[in-house]
């Protein structure tokens, strides 16, 4: 080996180990983000307690801290070209764990609801941004591995939150679910000043103000009806008129967009195949159907098999061991497979998990559940990783920050749409029956729903090119 080479090699070596380094970093922080999102659920009741209100009121505490995400996404990339994504990323951990504990010392509901704004305006800054950091420091033979490393809070945090908020609830009090983010948060910042590099962008131009308008309103509006075709029970006209007036406002944000000379989202990244196919046509109905199936598990554990939070947990562990597992073959499959083929085939099995989950009855032997749901863990984990790896496969470093705020979007879009066809197929289910609570043959209308979308969404990933994405999977397809 020449010294050259051996130089080269030293210095690959130190990019993956850098690469590998800031991505541990920012997963950390996204832990923390979406661990908070799941684990407040479970506090709900016993904060209703201590507040002196019903328990239905305190749901507008996830409300508000959705909504607050909603309308600050969209700045999200603009404010890390202008300022610098790591002052900003570190800002938004700041933020987001001074309002966790302001969450935890609330003392009535109005200074919760407050607090919950707080914590969503720093949320919304997080995920584009932390992304952003992590395709800045990576090259492209490490972005699947950078990208698993950072999808694994958005697979682990939403199974074990729930255990961990019933126990915590269950043997503390609800206070602790907030007051866990402070030493997460004072970590993550100490990791960020210590091992992200600071980058910024020097033409980051002024601040589209129309455009951020606009798409604030129109996100917000879509997502508030979606959160509320789940909860309200006051008529869907409300839901029809925000849905509406949220398509409205975003056709016209992407109008806007494509009109102005410096817009604040670039959409050019929707030309790019991969990035389009990955996060807006197929890739959206793929997540919409493995983000349903954490929201339907605990309730099919709870009302079908009549299982306490606590129990139930101890289901989801196992489809918590699922997602962990997957890590190791993700890169190496993608590298054997290529992009296609994953999310084709891997697509196919999570869809079909997800259909047999249906079919469970409270009979059925553990060690069959046991096995479909770490079958169900394995391909979710690795449907996640692909499709975000896949997104970013081809864009550009000028596309960067406004195809990591695209993508949020519509992972929120995606989240929270797969949720609401979720419930609606139960609710319709239970109604048409003539029961208020869903039984058994409800939600195995629910999961074979879901799961039909997913087959869809993975049969649509064969417009594919064969070698889509080879640069970073290090696919070689033959000629």
């Amino acid at each position: 080996m020449t010294a050259v080479e051996t130089v080269e090699k030293d210095g690959d070596a130190q990019s993956a180990r850098r690469s590998k380094i800031v991505a541990l970093v920012v997963a950390v922080s996204f832990f923390m983000q979406i661990l908070d999102g799941t684990i407040v659920t479970t506090s709900l009741p016993q904060m209703a307690a201590s507040f002196g209100v019903p328990t239905v009121s305190m749901s507008i505490g996830i409300t508000v801290y959705m909504l607050t995400m909603a309308a600050f996404i969209p700045l999200s990339g603009w404010l890390g070209d202008r300022y610098g994504a790591r002052r900003v990323f570190m800002a938004s951990i700041a933020v987001f764990t001074a309002a966790s504990l302001l969450c935890g010392l609330s003392s009535g509901l109005v200074e919760f609801i407050i607090a919950r704004a707080i914590q969503g305006a720093g949320s919304a800054l997080m995920t584009p941004v932390g992304r952003i950091i992590v395709l800045k420091n990576a090259r492209k033979s490490e972005l699947v591995q950078a990208i698993a490393l950072i999808t694994w809070p958005a697979l682990t945090a939403p199974v074990i939150g729930p255990l961990l908020g019933s126990v915590i609830t269950t043997y503390a009090s609800w206070h602790w679910n907030f007051l866990i983010n402070l030493p997460i948060g004072a970590l993550g910042m100490v990791l960020v000043w210590r091992f992200v590099p600071e980058q910024r962008e020097e033409n980051a131009g002024r601040l589209d103000w129309r455009g951020f308008l606009l798409s604030a309103a129109g996100l917000t509006l879509l997502l508030a009806a979606l959160e509320l075709s789940v909860k309200w029970h006051g008529g869907f006209l409300p839901v029809v008129t925000m849905l509406a007036a949220g398509i409205v406002l975003s056709v016209m944000a992407c109008r806007h967009f494509l009109r102005v000379d410096n817009p604040l989202l670039d959409l050019s990244a929707f030309k790019v195949k991969t990035f389009a196919v990955a996060t807006l046509s197929a890739g959206t109905a793929s997540r919409v159907a493995v983000n349903a199936t954490p929201f339907l598990l605990p309730l099919l554990f709870q009302l079908g098999f009549g299982l306490s939070s606590i129990e139930a947990g101890a289901y989801l562990l196992v489809y918590f061991l699922g997602n962990l597992s997957m890590k190791t073959v993700t890169t190496p499959l993608l590298a054997r497979l290529g992009f296609r083929n994953v999310l084709c085939f891997n697509g196919l099995i999570a869809a079909l998990s997800i259909v047999g989950c249906g079919f469970l009855v409270p009979e059925t032997p553990r060690v069959v559940i046991y096995a479909l749901l770490f079958i169900a863990g394995l391909s979710r984990s690795m449907e996640f990783t692909a499709l975000n790896t896949l997104a970013f496969a081809d864009i550009s470093g000028a596309q960067r920050s406004s195809a990591s705020t695209l993508s949020s979007m519509l992972q929120q879009v995606s989240m929270l749409l797969g949720v609401a066809i979720a419930a609606a197929v139960l609710n319709v289910s239970a109604a048409f029956r003539g029961l208020g609570d869903p039984g058994l043959v409800d939600f195995r209308w629910a999961f074979i729903v879901i799961g039909s979308i997913g087959v869809i969404s993975s049969l649509r990933f064969l417009q594919l090119a064969p070698d889509a994405g080879a640069e970073v999977s290090g696919h070689k397809f033959p000629r």
